[in-house]
């Protein structure tokens, strides 16, 4: 196995997963070749290149720059792919605290805005069907840029119930997968179906229907 294939895995020196390390005293690192070599790694991806097939030479040579450039500035492709999902994120806008639908509403949209993008789905299909083989790289995604979102909805969703516009009886955790699975799952499982601009409101406007005070549960409503 060469050292591509290898540091894929594990960090150079075999241990744990390798991590983004901090820079080095010397010569600063040049912003152009951080950006020429994180380009380089989404364009293979949008041209259908996995993973798997993912080497740090092949990298080198669409970034237009030596292996040992890239390998000064990650140890292996696990840390690399992190500093590549990161490159994607940009933060969700904060609420405006004005209604809590409005405010839902523009947090799906932003996801779904996001989820137009072509980078931003393909790169989500190809590291979820990597996920298995590497959880450390998903876990650490998951940490740093997941749960932030995460915790923006649940925030709101606790505001609904504070105020009497969601029932209390409801874990919030399941509300919020209620809201973004259906985007996910498109953009997931559908590579070629648009999220349309209605799509947003629509599912908030579906879920708040089931989950306001005073809305009867299916079981009920069949019984009656």
């Amino acid at each position: 196995m060469n050292r591509a294939a290898g540091d894929f895995e594990v960090a150079a020196d075999g241990g744990q997963p390798a991590a983004v390390v901090p820079g080095r005293r010397g010569r600063p690192r040049s912003a152009a070749a951080d950006s020429a070599i994180i380009e380089a790694v989404l364009s293979l991806i949008e041209d259908g290149v996995s993973i798997a097939e993912l080497s740090m030479e092949r990298i080198a040579r669409e970034a237009g720059v030596g292996k040992a450039t890239v390998y000064r500035r990650w140890p292996g492709k696990n840390a690399l792919m992190l500093d590549v999902m990161r490159s994607l994120d940009v933060p969700s806008p904060p609420a405006a605290g004005l209604s809590v639908r409005d405010d839902l509403v523009s947090l799906l949209e932003f996801l779904r805005h996001r989820g137009l993008a072509k980078r931003g789905s393909a790169l989500l299909r190809t590291v979820v069907s990597h996920v298995r083989a590497q959880p450390e790289l998903w876990a650490e995604y998951h940490a740093t840029v997941i749960r932030a979102r995460h915790e923006a909805l649940l925030g709101v969703l606790r505001r609904g119930v504070a105020n009497g516009e969601i029932r209390a009886d409801h874990d919030l955790d399941t509300l919020a997968d209620l809201f973004v699975g259906p985007m996910l799952a498109r953009a997931l499982l559908h590579e070629r179906t648009d999220l349309p601009e209605a799509l947003p409101a629509d599912l908030v406007d579906l879920v708040l229907e089931g989950v306001r005070p005073g809305a009867r549960p299916a079981a009920a409503t069949a019984a009656g």
